[in-house]
């Protein structure tokens, strides 16, 4: 299907295997790390970046796409997105119980991928659902979506006692999982109290660690995270009922924390009728979110405020949330009082090193993947420029292309 989209022009793709160098003129580059130059050339080969040097060192007929007038950085990785959550052909949430076709269900996914590579999105790590498997195989394959990596199903207070978990994580491992996501506490519809026992978190983040694999952790409660911070998981998920004790001890353990401060909850209120009446989608779970949303504000303040806290962009983007990635970004810094340089990297090297491929994506650098996007404005400047994405390259793989065609 994606050869036959290729070949009728739907897509605009640039082969990574082709040996002409591509060249992109920026005005303002961004380089994911922290730094910002302007007037610069990226050249790109077999979907690498090459080199990356001041505009004089190449000459203006080489310029493949000129975005002198956008500013030019990484493109973003969503390390906490659930791509394969989406409303049914009733404007409902999918769930197994519904009359959804497995080819209503593959093109509703494929679907959210689009909308999120084309909004910026070139990496998204996707906790929690066995499908992911299927579409991160498509991806890999050619299918127009971000980069994947997935948990494959979860693991929770059920899955056994300590052994028993032991055996489930090796199991994820052999299923090809590439890594491990635990639910510590309850949802914030159910007030988020610690679920998963000491014990079971020692037992599955152990495990996982010593087969090289990384743990998130669902944990709303200060006594969850906590919890997940001792038993050496790798990143905490959420925290809306984080204090300052417990931020601090995530920032002595070394582990990674991504909270949420708006876009989870919105998205949900925003399509309540698509959600209610489902599980523990009720009025009262609704309440709770509303009650939620100026405490994850509150928890993520905290949060910055926090010496050596490593905080990573999340969103849990969930059904009606794809595609509006970046206003977790954008509600971060205005209301949550992150700096939006630090924003832009908790969601470009500080994310790859969050999900173990900085050696791969997540800056612009000579050998790095040429992931990249440009913005219709300076990012590190408005925050808001994100929201206008002009442009779009995976791997070497052009998707999105508004502000400049390429040079004939």
């Amino acid at each position: 299907m994606v050869q036959e989209l290729l070949l009728a022009g739907l897509l605009h793709a640039v082969s990574p295997a082709d040996e002409k160098p591509v060249v992109i003129a920026a005005g303002t580059m961004l380089d994911g790390r922290g730094s910002r130059a302007t007037g610069v050339r990226i050249v790109v080969r077999g979907g690498r970046i090459e080199s990356v040097a001041p505009a004089p060192r190449t000459p203006a007929g080489t310029i493949t796409y000129d975005l002198t007038r956008y500013t030019v950085l990484p493109g973003l990785i969503d390390a906490h997105d659930h791509l394969a959550w989406h409303f049914n052909r009733d404007g409902r949430l999918h769930t197994k119980d519904d009359t959804e076709t497995p080819a209503q269900g593959a093109l509703a996914m494929a679907a959210n991928a689009w909308a999120t590579l084309r909004a910026g999105i070139t990496t998204a790590q996707s906790p929690g659902s066995p499908e992911d498997a299927d579409l991160r195989a498509a991806i890999a394959s050619g299918l127009p979506g971000p980069r994947l990596l997935t948990s494959l199903e979860p693991l929770d207070q059920s899955s056994g006692d300590p052994d028993e978990l032991r055996a489930k994580v090796r199991e994820r491992k052999q299923a090809g999982a590439d890594l491990i996501k635990l639910f510590a506490s309850k949802s914030i519809r159910e007030g988020g109290a610690q679920t998963m026992t000491d014990a079971q978190l020692e037992a599955a983040c152990g495990e996982a660690r010593a087969l090289g694999l990384r743990t998130l952790v669902h944990a709303h409660s200060a006594e969850s995270m906590a919890a997940a911070a001792r038993a050496g998981c790798s990143q905490v998920e959420h925290g809306v009922f984080a204090d300052e004790a417990t931020l601090r001890l995530l920032s002595e353990r070394g582990t990674w924390f991504d909270p949420q401060c708006g876009l989870v909850f919105r998205n949900y209120l925003d399509n309540k009728a698509r959600f209610l009446g489902l599980g523990n989608y009720n009025e009262a779970g609704f309440a709770a979110m509303e009650r939620a949303v100026p405490l994850a504000v509150a928890a993520f303040r905290k949060a910055v405020s926090t010496p050596g806290l490593k905080i990573v962009f999340g969103t849990d983007a969930v059904a009606g949330a794809h595609g509006r990635n970046v206003e977790e970004l954008v509600c971060r810094v205005e209301q949550g009082g992150q700096r939006p340089m630090d924003a832009i990297v908790s969601a470009t090297a500080r994310a790859a090193e969050a999900i173990g491929l900085s050696g791969e994506t997540g800056a612009i650098a000579p050998g790095l993947a040429a992931d990249l996007i440009a913005v219709d404005g300076d990012p590190s400047l408005d925050v808001t420029a994100l929201r206008r994405v002009v442009f779009v390259i995976r791997r070497g793989v052009v998707y999105r292309s508004e502000a400049a065609a390429p040079a004939k």
